[in-house]
């Protein structure tokens, strides 16, 4: 059986499933349930000064029979003295002391605020820290959170602060809210961070009722933006997670998260950098349980690749990951329409007729029997029929053989070859 257990910056836990900063770590009770159930670890749900929370404060967006496609929220960081949470910290980490208890810190940007924190946190046993970068809302308008990690140079200078007086690794959990996020994931390592972790939260707004026009959540008719997380948000914090992981000078262990709802999500961020996974969203929706499928499933999938260890598995797809100007030029895949399989529904004719290429054509076969059929030379690959095809196996993308003398060939190297020959004349 693979070995699931991993080292995060030096934070040891059983397996990779972490439980994010938010709601389902908001207090002993809920951390101990959850290691009960088999989480690794869980991200204590962050401390700071008091706050006041609203209500109400959480929406959904439901698509294509998921009732919770995104997930928006308006909450802000514990409202539980920290009194009571370092206690429940240290009971917790008595209880289960295997399991990895991480905890995440927010503070206005002062040294003394950071240092004080940091040794209170620290004293009631935690692994590690997380510095909360990354919440767009309510906090941040306060100085705080992404206002502060949006800045390379304050999340550069608070990681160091940090840094100065913490005994265990620090995490920097980074804000999606921002152009270019190796920009402030490589601030962090600069000042010293052990680990960076992403996507928090994403600004959003998630409807408005057609009726009472206010904004969804309101509170008692007035609405602010929030931060959105689940399913919808995977593509963005897969990409985010792999741009940081192929970028030099981010060597750090990256804690992944933004829409894992599953092991095969899990395994998805491991292949593209990540050290381990946290989970928040999926865990609101159907409770901490989920973790046995995620644990079984990865389990299985190692087993099944002949992987005896994470380490087999993280980073595995980066190399492959690059820039639209490395992408061969000269390569080609064409749709191939499985007559068999097919039921005619015309969704491929459609589609590609509409908003496409016009490249498959209606047709009869020798029994006078309707069949659709893909015009290969006017294909150009897009895959937009696979994809609108309710059929599994009904169209696939087939590799076109190379026309005679098309080498191998990317943009950069055309335009480098263009560029020699201007120079030759």
């Amino acid at each position: 059986m693979a070995d699931l257990t991993t080292n995060v910056a030096g934070i040891r836990s059983p397996n990779p499933f972490w439980l994010a900063s938010a709601p389902p770590t908001n207090s002993g009770y809920q951390v101990q349930r959850a290691f009960e159930a088999g989480w690794g670890g869980a991200v204590w749900k962050t401390m700071g000064d008091p706050i006041l929370n609203v209500s109400s404060r959480f929406s959904a967006v439901s698509f294509g029979g998921n009732q919770v496609a995104g997930f928006n929220n308006i909450e802000l960081i514990s409202d539980r003295p920290l009194e009571v949470n370092l206690r429940e910290i240290e009971e917790t980490k008595r209880l289960y002391p295997e399991h990895a208890i991480i905890g995440s810190l927010m503070v206005e940007p002062d040294r003394d605020k950071w240092h004080e924190i940091v040794k209170r946190v620290e004293a009631a046993g935690v692994d590690g820290l997380e510095l909360n970068f990354g919440c767009p809302h309510g906090m941040a308008e306060r100085g705080m959170g992404s206002a502060s990690g949006q800045v390379p140079e304050l999340v550069r200078q608070q990681t160091a602060w940090v840094k100065e007086v913490a005994r265990t690794p620090v995490i920097v959990k980074l804000t999606p809210n921002i152009t270019d996020i190796t920009f402030t994931a490589k601030a962090a390592v600069e000042g010293g961070a052990d680990a960076v972790s992403m996507i928090n939260t994403i600004n959003s707004l998630s409807g408005v009722d057609l009726d009472s026009w206010n904004t969804i959540p309101n509170v008692d008719g007035k609405g602010a933006h929030g931060g959105y997380c689940g399913p919808a948000v995977k593509p963005i914090a897969l990409n985010m997670v792999g741009e940081c992981a192929r970028t030099p000078g981010i060597d750090v262990p990256i804690s992944g998260m933004g829409g894992v709802s599953s092991w095969q999500e899990a395994a998805e961020f491991m292949l593209m950098g990540a050290s381990n996974v946290q989970v928040c969203t999926a865990a609101m929706h159907h409770g901490f349980r989920i973790v046995e499928d995620m644990i079984d499933g990865l389990s299985n999938y190692m087993d099944e690749k002949g992987l005896a260890s994470l380490d087999q598995l993280i980073g595995q797809t980066v190399p492959k990951y690059s820039d639209w100007g490395d992408l061969d030029l000269t390569y080609r895949v064409a749709a191939k329409i499985n007559n068999d399989v097919c039921i005619n529904c015309n969704k491929c004719y459609i589609a590609c007729e509409d908003t496409s290429h016009q490249c498959i054509d209606m047709l009869k076969d020798e029994d006078g029997n309707d069949i659709l059929r893909v015009r290969e030379d006017d294909c150009v690959g897009c895959n937009l029929c696979s994809i609108v095809c309710p059929v599994d196996g009904a169209i696939d993308m087939v590799e076109v053989a190379r026309k005679v003398g098309d080498e191998p060939m990317t943009w950069n190297e055309r335009q480098q070859l263009m560029a020699n020959a201007g120079s030759n004349q």
